[in-house]
C-alpha cells in the first residue's frame, strides 16, 4: 500500500519483533535463579522485553485498524477484542490481519504482559515456556502474514 502510514506500522511492528527477538535470548540466557541482584536483572530485563515487544506490536495493529478507518475496540477487554478483531475476516472490507496461529501467539504475549503488569512478584522463569514459543512465532511469521495482508488490501 502506498500510504505512508505504513512506515509508523512497519516500525512498530519491526520494533515489536527486535523485543521479542532479545526476550528469547534472555529466555535462553537464563540467570533467573541467581540470588541478588543478578536474578533480579534477569528476571525484570525478560518482563520488560516481553512487555515491551507486546506494546509495540498492540501499537502496530491499532495504527492499522486506523488506516483502514476501523475504530479502535473500547471497554475493559480491549486488548484482547484488538486481538479477535484483527483476526477475523470483515466480508466486504477486509480479510483477517492474522491468521488463528499468529493470533494465539499475539494473545499468549497479551496475556503475559497482562500477568507480569499485575504480579511482578510471581516470576517463574518455568511459566514462560509458552510465552516464549509464542514470541518464536511472532519472529517467524509475523512479517509474512503483514506483507500479504498488505497485498490483498492493495496489490499494487
Amino acid at each position: 500500500m502506498t500510504d505512508a502510514r505504513w512506515i509508523e506500522i512497519e516500525t512498530d511492528l519491526e520494533n515489536a519483533l527486535g523485543h521479542f527477538e532479545k526476550s528469547i535470548a534472555l529466555f535462553e540466557m537464563g540467570g533467573f535463579d541467581q540470588a541478588g541482584l543478578r536474578g533480579y536483572q534477569a528476571e525484570m530485563a525478560l518482563m520488560h522485553a516481553l512487555q515491551s515487544a507486546h506494546t509495540s506490536l498492540e501499537n502496530g495493529f491499532l495504527r492499522i485498524l486506523e488506516l483502514l478507518g476501523e475504530e479502535r475496540p473500547i471497554g475493559r477487554n480491549w486488548h484482547a477484542d484488538l486481538i479477535r478483531r484483527i483476526a477475523k475476516d470483515l466480508p466486504g472490507s477486509r480479510p483477517a490481519i492474522l491468521s488463528p496461529i499468529l493470533a494465539e501467539a499475539a494473545d499468549e504475549t497479551r496475556r503475559f504482559r497482562h500477568r507480569a503488569t499485575h504480579n511482578y512478584d510471581a516470576f517463574e522463569s518455568v511459566d514462560l515456556e509458552p510465552t516464549i514459543r509464542a514470541a518464536d512465532i511472532l519472529v517467524k511469521k509475523l512479517r509474512i502474514e503483514i506483507t500479504q495482508f498488505k497485498a490483498a488490501i492493495d496489490p499494487d
